[in-house]
């Protein structure tokens, strides 16, 4: 049985611009995918019952990205098939490295392709932002420049360095960040050529350092061997490093109680290069 990348996503920087009437933020931003993440596996089924093999702990299945996306899909598509999912967790909840998007976009795209529903990348994109801002950048595949709510992606090609990624003990409520009324909203909007000569900062990390002391910690700690930042909402952190053998040290390194790993910076997606290979041989 084929095992569906679901990866991880780093932010490399988060500047939001205004507020719409909606409460959606104006942002832009740029993603990276690494090459590390969760794993999902689809047994289809005769019968149209949506189920997790095992549930992912603290999320009740009806509430799982993974199922609503196999859901909205079926609705979607008519599709009368179902399916039993298998889950690999690598990636930490409440990290900021888009896990829950990142299951449910692999969702989408491999379920498209094992029912045979059909449906075009751009029409999974507009199924996947029904679920979450994260999810159609995940299915577009690319290392892309972000605006609007996320969902406005222009490809880009920055670096793709090697990362040393750390959860401090701690999780980050998105929602609470989102609506600190301390968060900066008015950032002048910059260019994709300002961001790749090295201006943007995540403005969100300020306010996660004052509420989330664990964060604040792990910036400092992580300061004495790179230039840390923070992806989305944390509280992940990172740094890249010219080598896998740099990063590693830092990893290996990680005081008590901390989660890290090193992986290396795709502008392709691990998904998108599977489900390309899946395709042609069909």
């Amino acid at each position: 049985m084929i095992s569906w990348p679901a990866p991880a996503k780093l932010n490399l920087f988060l500047h939001i611009t205004g507020r719409r009437a909606d409460g959606y933020h104006e942002l832009q931003t740029a993603f990276q995918f690494l090459d590390y993440g969760d794993e999902l596996q689809f047994e289809v089924t005769a019968s149209s019952a949506i189920r997790l093999r095992q549930p992912v702990e603290g999320v009740a299945d009806a509430d799982n990205l993974i199922v609503r996306a196999a859901r909205l899909l079926q609705q979607h598509s008519g599709c009368e098939q179902g399916a039993i999912i298998s889950v690999s967790k690598r990636l930490p909840m409440g990290g900021g490295l888009g896990g829950g998007s990142s299951n449910a976009a692999t969702t989408l795209v491999a379920l498209n392709l094992l029912w045979n529903c059909g449906l075009s990348q751009e029409q999974l994109a507009r199924l996947g932002l029904q679920l979450g801002a994260d999810v159609p950048i995940f299915i577009a595949g690319f290392a892309a420049w972000a605006e609007g709510v996320g969902e406005k992606l222009t490809p880009i090609s920055p670096a793709e360095p090697w990362f040393a990624v750390i959860k401090p003990d701690c999780h980050v409520s998105t929602a609470e960040i989102f609506s600190s009324s301390e968060l900066t909203r008015d950032c002048e909007p910059i260019t994709i050529s300002r961001f790749l000569s090295g201006e943007g900062r995540n403005v969100c990390e300020a306010v996660v350092k004052k509420h989330y002391p664990a964060v604040a910690n792990a910036l400092n700690w992580l300061a004495q061997y790179a230039s840390p930042r923070m992806t989305g909402t944390g509280a992940c952190i990172f740094a890249d490093f010219e080598n896998q053998q740099q990063a590693q040290h830092v990893v290996d390194n990680l005081p008590t109680n901390w989660q890290g790993f090193v992986a290396k910076g795709c502008n392709r997606s691990p998904l998108t290069a599977l489900a390309s290979t899946f395709t042609s041989r069909m």
